[in-house]
Protein backbone atom coordinates (compact mmCIF):
# COMPACT_ATOMS: atom_id res chain seq x y z
CA UNK A 1 0.00 0.00 0.00
CA UNK A 2 1.38 3.38 -1.02
CA UNK A 3 2.21 5.72 1.83
CA UNK A 4 0.71 9.18 1.90
CA UNK A 5 2.91 12.06 3.03
CA UNK A 6 1.42 15.31 4.27
CA UNK A 7 3.80 18.25 4.04
CA UNK A 8 3.60 20.82 6.82
CA UNK A 9 5.11 23.58 4.68
CA UNK A 10 5.58 24.38 1.04
CA UNK A 11 8.89 23.72 -0.67
CA UNK A 12 11.03 26.83 -1.11
CA UNK A 13 10.79 28.39 -4.56
CA UNK A 14 13.20 31.06 -5.79
CA UNK A 15 10.60 32.15 -8.34
CA UNK A 16 7.97 32.72 -5.65
CA UNK A 17 10.54 34.45 -3.45
CA UNK A 18 11.55 37.02 -6.07
CA UNK A 19 7.96 37.62 -7.20
CA UNK A 20 7.04 39.04 -3.81
CA UNK A 21 5.81 42.63 -3.73
CA UNK A 22 8.73 43.64 -1.51
CA UNK A 23 11.16 43.01 -4.37
CA UNK A 24 9.03 45.22 -6.60
CA UNK A 25 9.37 47.95 -3.96
CA UNK A 26 13.15 47.50 -3.99
CA UNK A 27 13.18 47.94 -7.77
CA UNK A 28 10.95 51.03 -7.56
CA UNK A 29 13.18 52.44 -4.80
CA UNK A 30 16.30 51.97 -6.99
CA UNK A 31 14.49 53.55 -9.95
CA UNK A 32 13.42 56.54 -7.83
CA UNK A 33 17.00 57.09 -6.70
CA UNK A 34 18.32 56.87 -10.27
CA UNK A 35 15.73 59.40 -11.50
CA UNK A 36 16.37 61.76 -8.58
CA UNK A 37 20.14 61.57 -9.09
CA UNK A 38 19.70 62.54 -12.75
CA UNK A 39 17.29 65.36 -11.95
CA UNK A 40 19.46 67.02 -9.29
CA UNK A 41 23.26 66.98 -8.85
CA UNK A 42 22.78 67.55 -5.11
CA UNK A 43 20.69 64.43 -4.49
CA UNK A 44 23.48 61.90 -3.97
CA UNK A 45 25.20 63.94 -1.28
CA UNK A 46 25.71 61.56 1.65
CA UNK A 47 25.12 64.24 4.27
CA UNK A 48 21.94 65.42 2.54
CA UNK A 49 20.50 61.92 2.25
CA UNK A 50 21.33 61.26 5.88
CA UNK A 51 19.73 64.50 7.04
CA UNK A 52 16.70 63.94 4.81
CA UNK A 53 15.65 60.99 6.98
CA UNK A 54 14.97 63.42 9.82
CA UNK A 55 12.21 65.07 7.80
CA UNK A 56 10.06 61.94 7.33
CA UNK A 57 11.02 59.42 10.01
CA UNK A 58 8.87 61.04 12.70
CA UNK A 59 5.64 59.78 11.12
CA UNK A 60 7.31 56.44 10.34
CA UNK A 61 6.88 55.40 13.97
CA UNK A 62 3.10 55.30 13.46
CA UNK A 63 3.51 53.08 10.39
CA UNK A 64 4.75 50.20 12.56
CA UNK A 65 1.55 49.65 14.60
CA UNK A 66 -0.61 50.68 11.62
CA UNK A 67 0.65 47.55 9.85
CA UNK A 68 -0.91 45.49 12.67
CA UNK A 69 -4.17 47.46 12.51
CA UNK A 70 -4.61 47.04 8.75
CA UNK A 71 -3.66 43.35 8.88
CA UNK A 72 -6.50 43.05 11.40
CA UNK A 73 -8.77 44.50 8.72
CA UNK A 74 -9.29 47.72 10.70
CA UNK A 75 -8.03 51.28 10.31
CA UNK A 76 -7.13 54.18 12.59
CA UNK A 77 -7.56 57.70 11.21
CA UNK A 78 -7.14 59.41 14.59
CA UNK A 79 -3.35 59.03 14.84
CA UNK A 80 -2.61 62.54 13.54
CA UNK A 81 -4.91 64.03 16.15
CA UNK A 82 -3.28 61.91 18.87
CA UNK A 83 0.08 63.36 17.81
CA UNK A 84 -1.33 66.88 18.09
CA UNK A 85 -3.00 66.32 21.48
CA UNK A 86 0.06 64.61 22.98
CA UNK A 87 2.32 67.39 21.74
CA UNK A 88 0.03 70.18 22.93
CA UNK A 89 -0.41 68.71 26.42
CA UNK A 90 3.35 68.27 26.78
CA UNK A 91 4.08 71.85 25.67
CA UNK A 92 1.30 73.34 27.78
CA UNK A 93 2.48 71.54 30.91
CA UNK A 94 6.07 72.67 30.34
CA UNK A 95 5.08 76.31 29.89
CA UNK A 96 3.16 76.06 33.19
CA UNK A 97 6.28 74.97 35.07
CA UNK A 98 6.20 71.17 34.88
CA UNK A 99 9.73 69.73 34.39
CA UNK A 100 10.33 68.68 30.77
CA UNK A 101 11.15 65.09 31.75
CA UNK A 102 7.74 64.70 33.43
CA UNK A 103 6.01 66.45 30.51
CA UNK A 104 7.59 63.90 28.14
CA UNK A 105 6.28 61.00 30.23
CA UNK A 106 2.80 62.57 30.28
CA UNK A 107 3.01 63.00 26.49
CA UNK A 108 3.62 59.26 26.10
CA UNK A 109 0.87 58.47 28.60
CA UNK A 110 -1.58 60.72 26.73
CA UNK A 111 -1.00 58.98 23.41
CA UNK A 112 -1.24 55.55 25.02
CA UNK A 113 -4.52 56.48 26.74
CA UNK A 114 -5.99 57.81 23.47
CA UNK A 115 -5.08 54.58 21.68
CA UNK A 116 -6.56 52.53 24.53
CA UNK A 117 -9.82 54.50 24.30
CA UNK A 118 -9.94 53.79 20.54
CA UNK A 119 -9.48 50.06 21.11
CA UNK A 120 -12.02 50.01 23.95
CA UNK A 121 -14.69 51.79 21.88
CA UNK A 122 -14.11 49.55 18.85
CA UNK A 123 -14.43 46.35 20.91
CA UNK A 124 -17.39 47.56 23.00
CA UNK A 125 -19.43 48.92 20.08
CA UNK A 126 -18.98 46.19 17.50
CA UNK A 127 -21.82 47.54 15.37
CA UNK A 128 -19.59 50.52 14.55
CA UNK A 129 -16.65 50.12 12.18
CA UNK A 130 -13.16 51.21 13.22
CA UNK A 131 -13.22 54.02 10.65
CA UNK A 132 -16.35 55.55 12.25
CA UNK A 133 -14.99 55.26 15.80
CA UNK A 134 -11.59 56.73 14.94
CA UNK A 135 -13.20 59.45 12.82
CA UNK A 136 -15.09 60.53 15.93
CA UNK A 137 -12.03 60.38 18.17
CA UNK A 138 -9.97 62.17 15.52
CA UNK A 139 -12.34 65.14 15.82
CA UNK A 140 -12.48 64.91 19.62
CA UNK A 141 -8.70 64.69 20.19
CA UNK A 142 -7.99 67.55 17.79
CA UNK A 143 -10.78 69.56 19.40
CA UNK A 144 -9.29 69.09 22.87
CA UNK A 145 -5.92 70.30 21.54
CA UNK A 146 -7.61 73.47 20.25
CA UNK A 147 -9.38 73.98 23.59
CA UNK A 148 -6.01 73.85 25.39
CA UNK A 149 -3.98 76.15 23.12
CA UNK A 150 -6.70 77.71 20.94
CA UNK A 151 -4.78 79.03 17.92
CA UNK A 152 -1.59 79.79 19.83
CA UNK A 153 1.84 78.18 19.69
CA UNK A 154 3.82 76.85 22.65
CA UNK A 155 7.53 76.14 22.75
CA UNK A 156 10.86 77.38 24.11
CA UNK A 157 11.85 73.89 25.18
CA UNK A 158 15.17 73.11 26.91
CA UNK A 159 18.21 72.59 24.68
CA UNK A 160 18.49 68.87 25.39
CA UNK A 161 15.00 68.28 23.96
CA UNK A 162 16.08 69.42 20.48
CA UNK A 163 18.52 66.48 20.41
CA UNK A 164 15.61 64.10 19.78
CA UNK A 165 14.82 65.63 16.41
CA UNK A 166 18.20 67.01 15.34
CA UNK A 167 20.82 65.07 17.32
CA UNK A 168 23.39 62.56 16.11
CA UNK A 169 24.91 59.47 17.66
CA UNK A 170 28.30 59.67 15.97
CA UNK A 171 27.39 60.38 12.36
CA UNK A 172 23.98 58.69 12.48
CA UNK A 173 20.80 60.66 13.25
CA UNK A 174 19.42 59.74 16.67
CA UNK A 175 15.89 59.44 15.27
CA UNK A 176 17.11 56.84 12.76
CA UNK A 177 18.63 54.69 15.51
CA UNK A 178 15.43 54.81 17.57
CA UNK A 179 13.34 53.95 14.50
CA UNK A 180 15.52 50.94 13.63
CA UNK A 181 15.16 49.61 17.19
CA UNK A 182 11.38 50.08 17.11
CA UNK A 183 11.12 48.51 13.63
CA UNK A 184 13.03 45.42 14.79
CA UNK A 185 10.80 45.07 17.86
CA UNK A 186 7.56 45.44 15.88
CA UNK A 187 8.85 43.19 13.09
CA UNK A 188 9.72 40.41 15.51
CA UNK A 189 6.39 40.86 17.30
CA UNK A 190 4.48 40.48 14.04
CA UNK A 191 6.43 37.67 12.39
CA UNK A 192 8.01 35.67 15.21
CA UNK A 193 5.49 35.55 18.05
CA UNK A 194 2.17 33.93 18.83
CA UNK A 195 0.67 37.41 19.14
CA UNK A 196 1.61 38.19 15.54
CA UNK A 197 0.21 34.89 14.26
CA UNK A 198 -3.07 35.65 16.01
CA UNK A 199 -3.18 39.09 14.38
CA UNK A 200 -2.89 37.42 10.96
CA UNK A 201 -5.54 34.84 11.91
CA UNK A 202 -7.96 37.56 13.03
CA UNK A 203 -7.40 39.49 9.80
CA UNK A 204 -8.09 36.38 7.73
CA UNK A 205 -11.21 35.29 9.61
CA UNK A 206 -12.30 37.08 12.76
CA UNK A 207 -15.21 34.75 13.54
CA UNK A 208 -13.12 31.59 13.19
CA UNK A 209 -10.41 33.15 15.37
CA UNK A 210 -12.96 33.93 18.07
CA UNK A 211 -14.33 30.39 18.07
CA UNK A 212 -10.80 28.96 18.20
CA UNK A 213 -10.22 30.65 21.55
CA UNK A 214 -8.28 33.76 20.50
CA UNK A 215 -9.05 36.76 22.71
CA UNK A 216 -9.85 39.01 19.78
CA UNK A 217 -11.01 42.00 21.84
CA UNK A 218 -7.88 41.96 23.99
CA UNK A 219 -5.61 41.82 20.94
CA UNK A 220 -7.44 44.70 19.25
CA UNK A 221 -7.15 46.86 22.36
CA UNK A 222 -3.41 46.11 22.60
CA UNK A 223 -2.82 46.96 18.93
CA UNK A 224 -4.73 50.26 19.07
CA UNK A 225 -2.99 51.14 22.34
CA UNK A 226 0.37 50.57 20.65
CA UNK A 227 -0.75 52.88 17.85
CA UNK A 228 -1.49 55.58 20.41
CA UNK A 229 1.89 55.07 22.09
CA UNK A 230 3.78 55.36 18.82
CA UNK A 231 1.77 58.45 17.86
CA UNK A 232 3.03 59.99 21.11
CA UNK A 233 6.60 59.00 20.16
CA UNK A 234 6.02 60.78 16.85
CA UNK A 235 4.80 63.81 18.84
CA UNK A 236 8.09 63.90 20.74
CA UNK A 237 10.28 63.84 17.64
CA UNK A 238 8.05 66.19 15.62
CA UNK A 239 7.84 68.75 18.44
CA UNK A 240 11.58 68.53 19.02
CA UNK A 241 12.27 69.10 15.32
CA UNK A 242 9.91 72.09 15.06
CA UNK A 243 10.92 73.66 18.39
CA UNK A 244 7.28 74.49 19.17
CA UNK A 245 3.80 73.11 18.68
CA UNK A 246 0.30 74.14 17.68
CA UNK A 247 -3.06 72.30 17.69
CA UNK A 248 -2.90 71.86 13.89
CA UNK A 249 0.39 69.92 13.80
CA UNK A 250 0.44 66.48 12.13
CA UNK A 251 -2.60 67.32 10.00
CA UNK A 252 -2.84 64.68 7.27
CA UNK A 253 -0.39 62.32 8.96
CA UNK A 254 -3.01 59.57 9.06
CA UNK A 255 -3.32 59.60 5.26
CA UNK A 256 0.46 59.51 4.78
CA UNK A 257 0.81 56.62 7.22
CA UNK A 258 -1.97 54.57 5.63
CA UNK A 259 -0.51 55.26 2.17
CA UNK A 260 2.87 53.92 3.29
CA UNK A 261 1.31 50.77 4.75
CA UNK A 262 -0.81 50.05 1.67
CA UNK A 263 2.09 50.76 -0.69
CA UNK A 264 4.11 48.33 1.43
CA UNK A 265 1.82 45.53 0.31
CA UNK A 266 -0.40 45.21 3.38
CA UNK A 267 -3.89 44.20 2.27
CA UNK A 268 -6.72 46.48 3.39
CA UNK A 269 -8.93 43.37 3.44
CA UNK A 270 -6.80 42.05 6.30
CA UNK A 271 -4.70 38.95 6.89
CA UNK A 272 -1.84 39.77 4.50
CA UNK A 273 1.27 41.90 4.57
CA UNK A 274 4.81 42.14 5.89
CA UNK A 275 6.55 44.70 8.05
CA UNK A 276 9.53 44.96 5.69
CA UNK A 277 7.24 46.09 2.87
CA UNK A 278 5.88 48.98 4.93
CA UNK A 279 9.41 49.99 5.98
CA UNK A 280 10.56 50.00 2.35
CA UNK A 281 7.55 52.16 1.45
CA UNK A 282 8.51 54.68 4.17
CA UNK A 283 11.92 55.28 2.60
CA UNK A 284 10.58 55.10 -0.96
CA UNK A 285 8.03 57.87 -0.37
CA UNK A 286 10.43 59.81 1.86
CA UNK A 287 13.27 59.95 -0.67
CA UNK A 288 10.84 60.48 -3.55
CA UNK A 289 9.56 63.63 -1.83
CA UNK A 290 13.06 64.75 -0.91
CA UNK A 291 14.45 64.30 -4.43
CA UNK A 292 11.57 65.98 -6.22
CA UNK A 293 11.59 68.73 -3.60
CA UNK A 294 15.16 69.58 -4.63
CA UNK A 295 13.91 70.57 -8.08
CA UNK A 296 10.86 72.38 -6.65
CA UNK A 297 8.24 69.98 -7.94
CA UNK A 298 4.83 71.18 -6.63
CA UNK A 299 3.31 69.24 -3.74
CA UNK A 300 0.24 68.49 -5.87
CA UNK A 301 2.39 66.61 -8.39
CA UNK A 302 3.92 64.59 -5.55
CA UNK A 303 0.43 63.61 -4.41
CA UNK A 304 -0.44 62.45 -7.93
CA UNK A 305 2.71 60.31 -8.13
CA UNK A 306 2.07 58.72 -4.73
CA UNK A 307 -1.55 58.10 -5.72
CA UNK A 308 -0.46 56.33 -8.90
CA UNK A 309 1.96 54.19 -6.88
CA UNK A 310 -0.89 53.21 -4.56
CA UNK A 311 -3.11 52.22 -7.49
CA UNK A 312 -0.22 50.16 -8.86
CA UNK A 313 0.27 48.52 -5.46
CA UNK A 314 -3.40 47.51 -5.34
CA UNK A 315 -3.56 46.35 -8.97
CA UNK A 316 -0.50 44.07 -9.01
CA UNK A 317 -1.80 41.41 -6.55
CA UNK A 318 -5.13 41.31 -8.42
CA UNK A 319 -3.37 40.89 -11.77
CA UNK A 320 -1.24 38.07 -10.33
CA UNK A 321 -4.39 36.34 -9.11
CA UNK A 322 -6.12 36.64 -12.48
CA UNK A 323 -3.04 35.39 -14.35
CA UNK A 324 -2.87 32.40 -11.99
CA UNK A 325 -6.52 31.52 -12.69
CA UNK A 326 -5.97 31.81 -16.46
CA UNK A 327 -3.01 29.42 -16.29
CA UNK A 328 -5.05 26.87 -14.36
CA UNK A 329 -7.96 26.99 -16.82
CA UNK A 330 -5.72 26.84 -19.91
Amino acid sequence: MEKRVIEGSKAFSWKTFFLQWEWMLVLIFILVNIINANLSPYYLSGDSLRDATMTFLDKAFIVLPMVFIIILGDIDISVGSIVALSSVIMADLYTKGVPMEIAVVICLATGTLCGYINGLLITRFKELSAVIVTLATMIIYRGIAYVILEDQAAGKFPEWFSYLGWGYAGSIPFIFIVFVICAIIFGLLLHKTTFGRRVYAMGSNLTASQFSGIQVDKIKIIVFTLAGLMAAVTALFLTSRMGSTRPNVATGYELDVIAMVVLGGVSTAGGKGKMIGAILAIFLIGFLRYGLGLINVPAQVLLIIIGLLLIFAVMVPNLKGKLGKLRKTS
